[in-house]
C-alpha cells in the first residue's frame, strides 16, 4: 500500500492502528460498502465518517476536503493518507478476511486491479450525478434540512429562503 506521509510527522513509520474512512454521505454505492465495512470483522478498527462533514473538519483540519467529495480517502491514526486504489486496499488490510486479498492487491498487477473498481466506482457515482441536477463537490449535498456542502467553505448552512428585502420567508 502508498501512503502519503504527513510532512515531517514520520507518519510513513508509524504503526497503523485505526483507520479512518472518509466516504460520500450522499452516494448510495459508498453508503452500502460503508455498512458492509462496518459489519465485517476488523483487524484494525474502522472509524466511518462522511467526508466534508464538520466531524471530518474538526479529525482533520488540514487535509484537503474538496478532494475527500472526488475519490476515496482513508487517514490513519498515524497521519498515513491513503486515497483511490490505495484506501480500497486499506479497508480491505483492515479486514480479517480480506487481509489476504489486500497483500495480493498491493502487487502492480494487483494494484492494476484495484485501480479498474476504483474507476468503475467513480463511473457509477458520475452516472448518478449526471441524472440529477448537481455535480460532486459543487452543492451537490443540498437538501431539505437546509444544509449544502460549498467545496470552497465546507457545510453551510442556507437557512429558510429570503425575500428581496432579507426577511425570512415564515414556515
Amino acid at each position: 500500500m502508498t501512503a502519503v506521509a504527513a510532512a515531517g510527522r514520520g507518519a510513513h513509520r508509524a504503526p497503523v492502528r485505526r483507520l479512518t474512512v472518509l466516504y460520500d454521505a450522499q452516494c448510495p454505492l459508498c453508503a452500502f460498502v460503508r455498512d458492509w465495512l462496518t459489519g465485517q470483522r476488523q483487524l484494525v478498527p474502522l472509524d466511518t465518517v462522511p467526508a466534508g462533514s464538520p466531524e471530518a473538519r474538526r479529525r482533520f483540519p488540514a487535509l484537503d476536503h474538496a478532494a475527500t467529495l472526488e475519490e476515496i480517502t482513508v487517514v490513519g491514526d498515524g497521519g498515513q493518507i491513503y486515497r483511490g486504489p490505495g484506501a480500497w486496499i486499506a479497508c480491505l488490510w483492515a479486514l480479517a478476511e480480506h487481509r489476504p486479498l489486500a497483500y495480493r492487491l498491493s502487487t502492480p498487477s494487483g494494484l492494476r486491479v484495484a485501480r479498474g473498481a476504483v474507476l468503475a466506482a467513480a463511473k457509477y457515482r458520475g452516472a448518478r450525478w449526471r441524472r440529477g441536477a448537481a455535480k460532486p463537490g459543487r452543492e451537490a449535498y443540498g437538501g431539505r434540512s437546509g444544509w449544502a456542502y460549498d467545496p470552497a467553505n465546507g457545510w453551510i448552512h442556507l437557512g429558510a429562503p429570503a425575500c428581496d428585502s432579507g426577511c425570512a420567508v415564515p414556515d
